[in-house]
């Protein structure tokens, strides 16, 4: 059981690495690019689509519990780290010119604020900071009017 901790700090490592290389390698103007054709309708389901997968993403590594070892905890924060930025990340990447406007801004704030929480984690920033509360509350605010729109 002595492999445990070096493997669990290898995923989280390796889960770190795979956040910085996703935002590094964003393309500014990607989110937009219009759709090769696509329909409003398609491409608000796959906005829609692309958001309940995000939020579940988030939610599920943000609460993984491997118990109390502390590079199992570091572990499930990368992991949390991952999702959250990779998230934001995966989410702009489905913004496209077919996107309803008020369903294209809510889910571009969404995502910004998600990149910036998750940045903020990898720099060490307090989840009790004032300006990682109030992304966090607009992250959840800006969700729920998601959650809204794709009905």
């Amino acid at each position: 059981m002595s492999w445990i901790a070096p493997v669990a700090l290898a995923v989280a490592a390796v889960a770190v690495a795979l956040a910085i290389w996703a935002v590094v390698r964003s393309s500014p103007d990607r989110d937009s690019q219009t759709s090769g054709g696509q329909q409003p309708a398609e491409a608000k389901t796959q906005v829609c689509e692309a958001f309940d997968l995000v939020r579940n993403a988030v939610s599920l590594q943000t609460n993984a519990d491997l118990g109390r070892d502390q590079v199992a905890t570091q572990a499930v924060a990368a992991n949390a780290r991952l999702a959250t930025l990779g998230g934001g990340q995966f989410l702009l990447s489905r913004l496209n010119g077919g996107v309803p406007a008020d369903l294209a801004d809510a889910a571009r704030s969404f995502a910004n604020d998600l990149q910036y929480i998750g940045m903020g984690q990898l720099a060490g920033v307090k989840p009790d900071d004032a300006a990682q509360k109030d992304r966090l509350t607009n992250a959840q605010t800006t969700a729920n009017h998601i959650a809204d729109l794709c009905k």
